[in-house]
């Protein structure tokens, strides 16, 4: 099974050869590496160029954000599976894709998701949070659960059947993904109970309040768009389920 990587960048010379390296260490073989450059104006081209060799496909261009990156790597991803790794990011072990590939093919299944760090921003070996999902059911999405994202890796032919990612919804483009996929359409995902990425903490969503609220009404609009009976609970829900990561 062919398997697409998709990292999308702007302006982070200080993170993104970790995890360009960290891809390329992976002992997965059939693996496409597809990076995505917003037109950065700092080192982050040239870094790349030192891998370009090794990275299927490359461009830096301008764009409209984040996702609308995301979306075009995801037209160009050939692999029957595709992934998202963020570009200050890595993945946790050599073995990850392969784990993931091996995993889903035993249970036939539409994605697999695993576990996931947040690590300090300058200082990785400081683990900040850990998000430890579990096997995803209805129930939990009614709730406001969405696994890891980072970890998330999805059968290609469902992005070409039920789209990319909403360029409407700001920071829950995402999460409405998830709720569109494995909500409105009942995709089955399956869980692999290890580590799979290092996030660095410090994300666009959590900056400060004026963001923090913005989420907030961007989880809200997912939500209703993709039919939650009850949004406003499942958003109070989606909240307090953060507290465990810290535990």
């Amino acid at each position: 099974m062919k398997v697409s990587l998709i990292t999308v960048v702007f302006n982070c010379e200080d993170f993104i050869e970790q995890c360009i390296q960290s891809v390329l260490a992976q002992d997965y073989q059939e693996l496409e590496y597809i990076i995505i450059d917003g037109k950065s104006s700092d080192r982050t081209p040239l870094i790349i160029k030192k891998y370009e060799d090794q990275v299927s496909h490359y461009v830096s261009e301008p764009d409209t954000g984040m996702y609308h990156a995301l979306n075009k790597g995801i037209a160009w991803a050939t692999g029957e599976l595709v992934g998202v790794l963020n570009a200050d990011d890595y993945l946790a072990g050599p073995t990850v894709i392969s784990q993931m590939v091996l995993f889903l093919s035993r249970h036939n299944a539409d994605a697999v998701y695993g576990n996931l760090n947040y690590v300090n921003r300058h200082n990785t070996r400081i683990i900040d949070r850990k998000w430890r999902s579990n096997a995803l059911s209805r129930l939990d999405l009614k709730l406001g659960w969405m696994p890891a994202h980072p970890t998330l890796f999805i059968r290609k032919i469902y992005f070409m059947r039920y789209g990319g990612y909403s360029l409407q919804l700001g920071t829950a483009a995402d999460y409405d993904l998830v709720l569109r996929f494995f909500f409105k359409h009942r995709l089955r995902a399956v869980f692999l109970d290890q580590l799979i990425v290092h996030m660095r903490t410090g994300g666009m969503s959590n900056r400060n309040v004026r963001n923090v609220l913005s989420a907030i009404g961007n989880d809200y609009r997912a939500m209703v768009y993709n039919q939650l009976p009850f949004p406003a609970a499942a958003l109070v829900f989606k909240k307090l389920r953060k507290l465990k990561q810290f535990i």
